[in-house]
């Protein structure tokens, strides 16, 4: 498999056939043998998302165990109880309440949706390349589910002689699996714990509603939230972006460093050479067909996403429940892939085509399971209901891409 990122200033046009814009935003498009599978926009001044702030406690609402903290410009958060373990407060120290008057350092967690506020939480967590380190849990280190038991017993002799403060739980992600040189991991675990510190340090000292930590580039953070399946090339066509991820790379993937590429040819854009804004054309489309003839119909609701499997025109000299099979293996890839490319997110309700072979509905489930373990975003296939219905839930980080163009073509 060929895995290229293209970040670039896309100016989609009628000209493209596209009924939509992203303003010349700074995007980030993954595409596998040529195939789009995801886009990251860029929403640096639109979203918090990840952001650390001095926020000050407005109001406590005992009822819905709950806090509303103010941060800065005057926006207020909504902070759970459930999301305070081992907050930081910066005018006194933490007894076990949360009081109004209070000032603590949180973290976006999510961005205002609608009538919501920003969801916010005090249990701090920062990304390295290997590890995750934050302020919640039982403390020490966990490890990712997908590390196997050998894979385990390095990563913890690894860190044999790194301590995890007290309130700080370390976890190893399933990239750090695929490393040899244990002194990897212990250098990134402890470049995690050093910028934490500083970074509790430094908000003590800071006024409240300042911002310690703001988010990265949409880019860039999926760079470092790449596992093993690091991008075979990373073509850019923005000069401040190839100084950037040049610096980057040599910083934190040296061995990498020859993947990036500076596109510079003015007659063909660069995601016009990539035939981009087609497949977002097509990422809008209700229907979407797949090369045998089967198709799916994906129907976004308020509560879920329902997507139908059908037959379509799938023409082949094979029997009814092989065809059946066949099809509803091509639709599993495909759900898959549209999961990440429109970024969809909730409860996904997959009515494959039915099968009467309680074998073949295992072997489609494990296909599928297979499949999303690619995704970047935490996804669960839960289950197959009674009435044949795949259940899949998918971690929401931002809203889906039809939202986002469409937020994009009102600016």
């Amino acid at each position: 498999m060929n895995t290229v990122y293209v970040i670039t200033r896309p100016d989609f046009s009628e000209r493209d056939g596209a009924a939509f814009s992203l303003n010349q935003k700074l995007c980030g498009f993954w595409l596998e043998d040529g195939q789009l599978m995801e886009v990251k926009i860029d929403r640096s001044g639109q979203s918090l998302l990840g952001n650390i702030y001095v926020g000050k406690v407005k109001n406590v609402v005992k009822n819905i165990e709950s806090a509303f903290v103010e941060i800065a410009g005057g926006q207020i958060g909504f902070l759970p109880f459930s999301e305070i373990s081992r907050p930081v407060l910066t005018n006194r120290p933490y007894d076990g309440t949360i009081k109004p008057g209070d000032e603590l350092l949180v973290q976006v967690k999510k961005d205002a949706a609608k009538t919501k506020d920003p969801l916010l939480t005090a249990n701090l967590s920062f990304s390295g390349r290997y590890f995750s380190l934050t302020f919640s849990g039982n403390g020490g280190l966990r490890c990712s589910h997908s590390l196997s038991e050998k894979q385990r017993s390095f990563v913890q002799e690894a860190l044999r002689d790194v301590a995890v403060p007290e309130g700080m739980t370390l976890v190893a992600r399933t990239v750090s699996g695929t490393v040899s040189d244990p002194s990897l991991l212990a250098q990134d675990a402890q470049s995690l714990q050093k910028q934490a510190e500083r970074l509790v340090c430094a908000g003590k000292t800071r006024t409240v509603f300042s911002l310690l930590l703001s988010r990265q580039p949409g880019y860039l953070k999926r760079l470092e939230d790449c596992s093993a399946a690091f991008p075979d090339k990373i073509v850019t066509d923005d000069p401040n972006v190839h100084t950037l991820l040049l610096g980057w790379l040599r910083k934190q993937r040296p061995d990498a460093e020859g993947v990036l590429s500076f596109y510079t040819d003015n007659k063909l854009p660069l995601y016009r050479l990539y035939g981009l804004s087609g497949q977002i054309r097509e990422a809008l489309e209700r229907r979407v067909w797949m090369k045998s003839g089967g198709y799916l119909v994906i129907e976004p609701t308020e509560a879920l996403t329902v997507i139908d499997v059908n037959t379509g025109k799938f023409d082949r000299k094979k029997s009814g429940a092989e065809t059946f099979y066949l099809t509803n293996q091509e639709a599993a890839k495909e759900v898959a892939r549209q999961l990440r490319l429109r970024n969809l997110s909730g409860i996904v309700l997959v009515d494959f085509i039915n099968m009467e072979e309680k074998k073949e509905q295992s072997r489609l489930l494990e296909l599928l399971r297979h499949l999303v373990q690619a995704d970047p975003i935490p996804v669960r296939v839960v289950d197959m209901t009674p009435l044949g219905l795949v259940e899949i839930t998918r971690k929401k980080e931002e809203p889906p891409l039809a939202e986002l163009l469409h937020q994009e073509g009102h600016r």
